[in-house]
């Protein structure tokens, strides 16, 4: 017979949960639950143990047994879902894990609907960014059927609560990733996920994966996104907060009777969510380049054009980094006046995205961009046009009607019929997309501004201002457009009422408030009555009312008695003094038969009326009894209330002269402070221009040290040449005289200085001087035939005769060279414009 398994049921309940048999700790897995849903609130001692030590439902969501995690699992939900919200932040960050790896995992279906359950119990209990937050990790784990599972869980998140509780952008940035997977699992589960998504964010969420993905899973998605475009989500589980924000207002009785809730606000919010809230800030001047402000102040329409392209591809991203963009602003108002109609074109892009990207921070550069915008308008080419009033719409969607209504009412009266036409063109669109109803004054503005344009004599121009009025008409209602139609005929008024019928704004003038009816106000305080006492089931009726009070000041009569609170009925027949001089205290009329109601039986009694110090119990000074005159005034009931609400309102006045003040006081501030402003820019401007100037004088000394150098290159060229055909003709000279000559001097001394020909010359000359002279003495020699001539010393004298002549010879062919040579050199002055002294003559 086999052993009886001993009986585990005396252990504690935690201790158990954590046995070495999985029947022992299913069994306490299953107790567990059974007392989480019978504890009374969530304050039980049966959740004290798990709460204490979070780390048993860690191993209750991995345990090694199936039908045990199983239990365990389901003891999870019913712990959350009866514990509350410290339930959930205890064990939150112990459990996700193990739900994620073992419980999703699970081969059985109960497992995994749990764990999927316990996640959303938890998303519910507080708030979801944890959650997701510890989720998004299993999206990058190694295992891909973890990661399919993962996504599964995540698009029941999203599923139940939405893509507006639950913040997308952290599961968007996964999804190019996701798409680029391996496993056709995880990419299949991708594109469930972002097809819910799609439900709740629309074409938004396109700018942050879409880009990423390859054509054809694009061209899948986007039939996909087809198929439930024109769905309208709905949130199926509500937060713990929602849950009481939506029970607070049944409470109080709103929304007819709690029709509203938080589920009426989730539907009452826009269909489509705004890329601007899923993107990222970017800093768009990281990547511009360094002399991206010398390159648009260019000369050349090329490299302006150029620096504004670049500028456009780091600015066209759904949200830009707030920062200091004055530079570039201004930069880009000055390109509205460019010559070149690609630049203005390219100058209008860059503007809409900087302002689509900034949003509201783009709210102090409109003073410097809209003006130029708007005069630009004049371009008669459409393409320009059409950048223009891009340019203009993202400028007022960044604004506000009011912030752009003084720039558009000055320019409808501009000289240029296109700028005054596109200008009420543009305020036609700001009205039908504005969401807040212009003020009276604005009203009264616009109308008179179109007013005026309904006789201009052009038709495009008469039929946009009927279209501006009957726009107006359509926010503020045909009552209030009455008093700005006096005046007009019957046709523009046809007209105006064609454009009104055919508008579609934004913006609606909102009905007046109608004053409730008098049951639903409250029950007035009474008098004598003790603050915080109770107030009466029911409000007693004046007939059954008592007499009021005694009261300082002389009341007016009154027919009626009125309910007082708080008071009691003098004695029957008393008789006040005040005729007499005595204290004003009035009695109560003679009713003897009638009874205090039970509700004024409750509270504090009034002081009795004295009786009269001059007449018995119901006797007047004649001894006679009152009961035949006529019932004594009964004064006007003295509400506190209304004392209440003179003081609140005596504090209100008070409180608004304070804040006229200070409004007074900022307005001065912010005077002040725009007129620095408007210094500093001009300033600012000022010293731009001054740089500009300054570049442009530096350019030019850029340029002429240019020229500088190329004519010193020029003139080094020229000398070199020179020196080249010095050397040529030095070495014709060199070959022209014989070896036995004596070398010439430098003939560079010819070039250089002229009187070197004038000594030359001379040496020349006084050598054929001797020359001649010594032909001479020998023919005189012959002539008286010497006998001497056969002497030892006529042969040397014969001998210096020959040797001179052949010297002769030589320095005749040197004269003829130097004279070749002479000509020359006074070829090449003339060619170079110089001039000669004269060529010496031998």
């Amino acid at each position: 017979m086999a052993e009886e398994e001993p009986d585990y049921s005396s252990l504690p309940l935690v201790d158990r949960a954590v046995h070495k048999q999985w029947k022992v700790r299913k069994e306490a897995y299953e107790q567990a639950a059974k007392e989480f849903e019978k504890s009374p609130d969530e304050s039980a001692a049966c959740f004290t143990p798990w709460l204490m030590d979070p780390g048993l439902w860690q191993k209750a969501a991995t345990d090694s047994n199936v039908a045990a995690q199983q239990e365990g699992i389901t003891a999870l939900c019913a712990f959350l879902k009866y514990g509350g919200t410290s339930a959930c932040t205890r064990t939150r960050n112990h459990v996700i894990g193990g739900l994620v790896e073992k419980g999703l995992q699970s081969t059985r279906a109960a497992t995994k609907a749990n764990s999927t359950e316990a996640l959303l119990l938890l998303v519910e209990l507080d708030t979801p960014g944890p959650v997701i937050e510890q989720l998004i990790p299993f999206l990058s784990h190694k295992l891909p059927k973890i990661i399919a599972a993962t996504l599964t869980a995540l698009t029941s998140i999203y599923t139940a609560f939405g893509g507006r509780t639950v913040d997308p952008k952290p599961v968007l940035k996964q999804l190019p990733k996701l798409f680029g997977h391996a496993d056709k699992n995880v990419r299949a589960e991708s594109t469930k996920l972002t097809i819910v998504l799609y439900t709740w964010l629309k074409d938004a969420m396109k700018p942050m994966f879409y880009n990423d993905l390859k054509p054809a899973q694009q061209k899948e998605l986007d039939e996909a996104f087809e198929k439930v475009k024109g769905e309208t989500p709905k949130q199926e589980r509500l937060l713990r907060s929602q849950q009481a924000a939506q029970e607070a207002a049944v409470a109080s009785g709103g929304s007819g009777g709690g029709g509203g809730g938080v589920e009426e606000e989730v539907e009452e919010e826009p269909e489509e969510m705004d890329a601007f809230d899923l993107a990222e800030p970017v800093d768009i001047t990281a990547k511009l380049p360094d002399n991206f402000q010398e390159m648009v102040a260019s000369t050349k329409w090329k490299d302006r054009k150029e620096a504004l392209d670049a500028l456009y591809v780091e600015a066209n991203v759904p949200r830009i980094k707030e920062g200091h963009y004055d530079d570039i602003i201004r930069a880009l108002a000055k390109c509205m006046k460019d010559a070149n109609v690609a630049v203005v074109t390219v100058a209008a892009n860059c503007i809409e995205a900087i302002a689509n990207g900034l949003r509201k921070g783009f709210m102090k550069y409109k003073g410097t961009v809209l003006a130029p915008v708007m005069d630009r308008l004049k371009e008669k080419k459409q393409g320009v046009i059409d950048a223009l009033s891009k340019a203009l719409d993202a400028i007022f969607n960044a604004t506000s009607l009011t912030d752009c209504l003084e720039d558009i009412l000055e320019n409808s009266k501009h000289k240029n019929p296109n700028v005054k036409l596109e200008t009420m063109r543009f305020l036609v669109r700001c009205l039908r997309t504005t969401k807040e109803v212009p003020s009276k004054p604005e009203q009264k503005n616009i109308a008179d501004a179109s007013g005026k344009l309904l006789t201009d004599t052009s038709a495009p121009m008469r039929d946009c201002a009927a279209e501006t009025m009957g726009t107006l008409m359509k926010i503020i209602g045909e009552r209030a457009m009455n008093p700005h139609l006096e005046g007009l005929d019957d046709i523009r008024k046809t007209k105006i009422k064609e454009f009104f019928e055919s508008a579609q704004v934004k913006a609606k003038e909102k009905p007046k408030p109608v004053a409730p009816p008098p049951a639903a106000k409250a029950p007035p305080r009474k008098l004598g009555a003790k603050p915080g006492a109770k107030a009466p089931a029911k409000k007693a009726a004046p007939a059954a009312a008592a007499p009021p009070p005694p009261v300082e000041e002389p009341p007016a009569p009154k027919p009626a008695a009125r309910s007082i609170p708080g008071s009691k009925l003098a004695p029957k027949g008393a008789v006040g003094a005040s005729r007499l001089g005595g204290p004003k205290k009035l009695a109560a009329p003679s009713s003897p038969k009638r009874a205090l109601p039970q509700e004024y039986a409750e509270e504090e009694p009034a002081p009795a009326a004295p009786p009269s110090r001059l007449g018995g119990l119901g006797r007047g000074l004649a001894n006679r009894s009152l009961a035949k005159e006529p019932p004594a005034p009964v004064p006007m009931k003295v509400d506190p209330q209304i004392a209440i609400d003179k003081a609140e309102l005596e504090e209100l006045r008070a409180e608004r002269v304070t804040w006229d003040k200070e409004r007074r006081d900022h307005i001065a501030e912010r005077t002040k402070l725009m007129q620095e402003i408007n210094d500093l820019q001009l300033q600012n401007a000022q010293l731009i221009e001054e740089h500009t100037r300054d570049n442009l004088a530096i350019r030019a000394k850029e340029a002429q040290l240019v020229r500088t150098r190329a004519d010193a290159d020029s003139a080094l060229e020229e000398v070199a040449k020179q020196k080249r055909e010095i050397e040529r003709l030095k070495r014709e000279l060199q070959r022209a005289v014989r070896p036995s000559s004596p070398a010439p001097t430098d003939i560079s001394e010819h070039i250089m200085n002229m009187n070197g020909f004038s000594a030359r010359e001379s040496t020349m000359s006084r050598s054929s001087h001797r020359m001649s002279f010594a032909s001479t003495n020998a023919g005189d020699e012959k002539e008286n035939g010497r006998a001497g001539a056969l002497s030892p010393s006529g042969l040397r004298s014969e001998s210096r005769i020959s040797t001179a002549s052949g010297d002769h010879e030589s320095w005749k062919r040197a004269a003829e060279v130097t004279s070749q040579l002479k000509m020359r050199i006074e070829q090449m002055k003339a060619k170079q414009g110089l001039s000669g002294r004269g060529t010496p003559q031998y």
